[in-house]
């Protein structure tokens, strides 16, 4: 089958790599791979033949990478149900639903970090399942009265033995070994981790301590024995955090009240940050879905959150996009870049934290990213210039064009 050559021409190139955006640039699309990004100049050769679509000097980037959601729960009270409530059937129309929106937001890559099993990665993959590129944990490994472990003091489990439950309780490091083989025999393609409780934990909090170094540092070990997975820990208080780098992860996610030790350590290592900061954006407006307690701890949190997150990336921590959507709002996912730019990063550090970034964090910066020659053809066209205006991407509606793979999967022009 002859594979459909396009040209996008009459764009401004922002490609991803931190590189000064190209003005009146084309980008040339074989099948689902990029074959050119470049000055128009460059390109005249290779339009003969090609379709050819006119963007009209909007604004062209990577497709984002969303490092952090959960597809499984529509919000944070779903979470905490685990979807009881809901037919498993159901349930995965509703995932598909949620899909689809992220897609249009401009998302073509997201890493699903607990709810999700790796059925919906496969759908995917063999085109049954509309939705961005998929890698997904499963479950999350806590210990017993930690993060993942919704059983309440009345007795009554909200996980337990669900098949949709998201938890890996271990209790030790040989249980955390054990835990690490179960979640790759199912399909892991992350080990997700709890260093420390969390704000709608029944039985913690930020600041409590999760798996301790040893346990961490087990899984790690066992993780590199079965070919090597990034490991992404759910950190909010600073001596998990630290607890979380010395055992050996990938990612630190939330990262909320990282001290100046953690981030030495961070820096140190390589560690990369995903601060998930769009969690703060409206809550108050959503606060009928949280506990009580659990809005009173974001409450108590928000500030200092800030101000420790604006010196991680002060001092040079490598930062992913990531969201938490379920916790935030699933649909409006790059609301994040301007919470980045909030915190200190400029635009287009900002687009490089939810591309290039994210895809090294995710090990599949080989292939997406970055618009590049070889790599594959995940576009998103923006109207106007989001180095200008970093809010624009917030709202789908400026979103005009997504390509997946070469495959036009929204289109607004």
């Amino acid at each position: 089958m002859t594979e459909i050559r396009t040209a996008y021409t009459h764009v401004r190139l922002i490609d991803g790599t931190g590189s000064d955006p190209i003005d009146d640039a084309t980008v040339v699309v074989n099948g689902d791979l990029i074959t050119y990004a470049g000055p128009a100049a460059g390109a005249i050769g290779l339009l003969e033949g090609s379709t050819t679509v006119d963007l009209g000097g909007r604004t062209l980037l990577p497709g984002l990478i969303d490092c952090h959601v959960h597809l499984a729960y529509q919000d944070a009270s779903k979470l905490l149900l685990n979807n009881l409530d809901v037919n498993q059937s159901l349930a995965a129309f509703e995932v598909a639903a949620r899909a689809q929106l992220t897609l249009d937001a401009g998302v073509t890559s997201v890493r699903d970090l607990g709810g999700l099993d790796a059925g919906f990665r496969m759908a995917q993959e063999r085109g049954l399942l509309r939705a961005p590129r998929l890698q997904v944990a499963v479950r999350l490994m806590s210990h017993t009265g930690g993060h993942a472990d919704f059983r309440w003091p009345t007795g009554i489990d909200l996980h337990g033995d669900h098949p949709l439950s998201a938890a890996e309780i271990v209790d030790s490091e040989q249980e955390a070994r054990v835990g690490a083989r179960r979640l790759i025999r199912d399909g892991a393609d992350v080990i997700k981790l709890c260093a420390t409780g969390g704000v709608s934990s029944p039985s913690d909090t930020p600041d409590d301590e999760g798996l301790t170094v040893g346990e961490i540092a087990a899984i790690a070990e066992e993780v590199a024995r079965h070919g090597g997975r990034a490991i992404a820990a759910h950190a909010q208080g600073a001596a998990g955090i630290r607890n979380a780098v010395r055992g050996g992860v990938t990612s630190i996610e939330h990262g909320y009240l990282i001290d100046d030790e953690g981030i030495d350590l961070m820096l140190e290592r390589g560690t990369f940050l995903v601060p998930t900061l769009s969690t703060f954006v409206g809550y108050h407006d959503r606060r009928h879905l949280l506990p009580i307690a659990a809005y009173e701890a974001k409450l108590a949190l928000e500030e200092r959150t800030f101000e420790r997150i604006s010196e991680a990336v002060r001092r040079g921590v490598r930062v992913a996009m990531g969201t938490d959507a379920a916790i935030s709002v699933h649909g409006t996912n790059l609301t994040e870049l301007s919470q980045l730019v909030s915190v200190g990063m400029d635009p287009m550090a900002a687009i490089q934290a939810g591309t290039l970034n994210a895809a090294t964090l995710l090990g599949v910066a080989d292939r997406v990213g970055s618009i590049e020659a070889g790599k594959l053809a995940d576009l998103v066209v923006c109207a106007g210039d989001p180095l200008s205006d970093i809010g624009l991407l917030a709202d789908p509606s400026n979103v005009v064009l997504v390509v997946q793979g070469g495959e036009v999967v929204k289109r607004l022009i």
